[in-house]
């Protein structure tokens, strides 16, 4: 969890015998604000809060910028143990006769009403809202709320429940005051000072009827038809508290353990394992006893005319090798499949060492995005050695499917999400500069691997094939429905999907929730798992196919794991349902192209399996 600058920043103040509580715990940051009621993230300066405008905004790496991340200087200033009460920020005042205030108070309303939240970072370290839960659980959120609604009716909606003053029906009730309390570790037998363990905060609403803020008076609350001049004032407090019990090292846990999900995360491997082992006892079983008996009862024959009286699977020896129709395209799938493939496993096996934390923001992006650049060369490769063994020619047109065919649909399905963003401002649109980086390494350094992987594959030699090829391609009999090919299909991506739903579930849960996924290992061991159930899955259907006399097994085989992908794309669905209905259906629209991007993703990522 430690940043390489920080460990460099810390031995230089080392060598020059500085007290770190000096320099540290001075500047607080705000991220983006976001909600689970809405999929679209804005910027901190998009709600009208106080800002800092001296201060320059700290550079983010691509990874922070693809994930929406807008880290920006606040104007909430303190210093180490220097406790302050009800410092004052600033004043906000808006005229609802004035349209520019009164579009930004609208918009500050419809923020509170889908429960948009604030994150904030010390020392890279969130700002956490503690409060507690059922069975006596605290629970600790990296964000909070930016204020509240009770309905007409005096229901009191989302964080509204906490407060029993916050009674007044069909009103806003503003967080305009926050009680920030920094734990901090006493550094013994060295000369660094003190470290941060732990931030946390606890959203007020105060009235300040006076000119002054004093941090007194009733909740501050807007009604929803407010007229005239209204004035928010934002104030803090900050204490300091010394924690022994926490060590620098393990300053995350109190967050992660908030979120106690072991056990079902070791009941999704448990069952995962199960469908793992069924397979693998299928498979066993076929080739163990079913090829065993029929290869030792083929040996025994003793007369050509018994040799020729051939069953099963043997039938179609001659046509098992036959080049698939569109094999082009086959190849090119399975190429870009490959760049995948192998950008999942390293980026996973990094993120499972601990260099990818959440810790190192936009790493696990950034590093994901990176590895496909530079595996072009296995991309091309692939593709051009399976092209060459289907007996094909078109060289340069598999080398330009290979590098554009995939990407571009992918950059034309995050381009159109991308421009709907653009259009409602959220701080999730990729700014244009980085969307002219990513063009730049994909045409300036994917494409030139993609070209010389290809070269290498052309000039090596084909496959060979075991057995020689029949000349005149034998007719397939009348299949029955399970062995036809859409069922075999449908069929065989539900074993998979099985073996990864409960994962799903946490993984699309930290998303649309805006939580942080730190269980690195249950998703590597649950990937690993995946591979093995979707390539078994893959050899159980394809015997079975080739003992119906059926040899088109090349895009069948493709296909049955693939198809979990299509179950990933329902499965993702019920996102949707928990975004407002204002949104309209612009909004809609991004979440079915996101929808639509994983599933492409996934899919060649099950084909690579398969």
């Amino acid at each position: 969890f430690i940043y390489q600058d920080k460990i460099l920043r810390i031995y230089i103040l080392h060598l020059h015998n500085i007290d770190m509580t000096k320099l540290m715990f001075k500047n607080l940051f705000v991220n983006r604000l976001d909600s689970v009621e809405s999929v679209l993230p804005y910027e901190y300066t998009a709600f009208d809060f106080c800002s800092e405008k001296k201060m320059k905004r700290p550079s983010e790496n691509l990874g922070q910028v693809l994930f929406g991340e807008r880290i920006e200087p606040s104007p909430y200033k303190f210093e180490f143990k220097k406790p302050a009460m009800c410092q004052k920020v600033c004043t906000q005042t808006y005229d609802t006769n004035s349209p520019p205030d009164k579009a930004k108070l609208d918009f500050l309303k419809k923020g509170m009403l889908l429960n948009y939240q604030h994150h904030w970072i010390v020392d890279n370290m969130p700002v956490t809202w503690c409060y507690d839960v059922e069975d006596g659980q605290k629970f600790c959120n990296p964000g909070f709320p930016i204020g509240c609604y009770v309905t007409e009716a005096g229901r009191p909606k989302d964080a509204c429940v906490v407060n029993s003053n916050f009674n007044e029906k069909d009103a806003f009730y503003i967080f305009n005051h926050v009680d920030i309390t920094i734990h901090y570790h006493i550094v013994e037998h060295e000369q660094l000072g003190a470290r941060l363990v732990a931030a946390k905060i606890e959203p007020k609403s105060y009235e300040n009827p006076n000119d002054s803020p004093d941090c007194t008076g009733g909740p501050k609350f807007l009604k929803k038809k407010q007229t005239g001049v209204f004035n928010i004032p934002y104030t803090y407090s900050i204490n300091f508290v010394e924690d022994k019990n926490i060590r620098w090292a393990s300053r995350w846990d109190y967050i992660l353990e908030s979120m106690p999900h072991t056990n079902i995360q070791w009941f999704s491997i448990m069952n995962s394992l199960v469908i793992v082992l069924f397979l693998s006892g299928m498979v066993a079983m076929i080739m163990l006893r079913t090829l065993h008996k029929d290869i030792a009862r083929y040996n025994q024959m003793d007369s050509v005319e018994d040799a020729q009286e051939e069953f099963g699977w043997k039938l179609v020896h001659g046509d098992v090798f036959r080049p698939p129709r569109k094999g082009m395209l086959l190849s090119v799938f399975l190429g870009s499949g490959t760049q995948i493939f192998i950008m999942t496993f390293v980026t996973l096996f990094f993120a499972c060492l601990g260099f990818l934390s959440p810790a190192n923001r936009g790493a696990l992006m950034t590093c994901a995005v990176v590895l496909w650049v530079l595996l072009g060369t296995p991309a091309g490769y692939v593709a051009a050695r399976l092209y060459k063994s289907f007996g094909g020619e078109k060289w340069k047109t598999n080398v330009l499917l290979t590098a554009f065919l995939c990407p571009g649909v992918v950059f034309a399905d995050f381009f159109v999400m991308n421009l709907i963003l653009w259009g409602e401002g959220s701080s999730a649109a990729i700014p244009f500069g980085t969307l002219v980086a990513i063009l730049a390494l994909w045409f300036c350094i994917s494409v030139p691997l993609t070209f010389i992987g290809a070269y290498f594959g052309f000039k090596k030699t084909g496959i060979e094939h075991p057995v020689r090829t029949n000349q005149i391609p034998r007719q397939v009999p009348e299949q029955s429905f399970y062995t036809k090919p859409f069922p075999g299909i449908i069929m065989g991506g539900i074993l998979p999907f099985g073996c990864i739903f409960i994962q799903l579930f946490f993984i699309l849960n930290s998303i649309w929730s805006h939580q942080m996924y730190y269980m690195f290992g249950f998703l590597f061991l649950v990937f690993i798992i995946l591979v093995i159930t979707c390539s078994e899955a893959t050899i159980l259907l394809c015997y079975f196919h080739l003992c119906a006399e059926d040899y088109h097994w090349q895009w069948r085989s493709f296909l049955t794991s693939g198809f979990t992908a299509v179950y990933f794309l329902v499965y993702a669905h019920h996102p949707v349902l928990w975004i407002h209905h204002d949104h309209g259906s612009h909004l809609f629209l991004i979440h079915w192209f996101n929808r639509l991007l994983c599933l492409f993703l996934v899919c060649y990522q099950d084909l690579q399996c398969g």
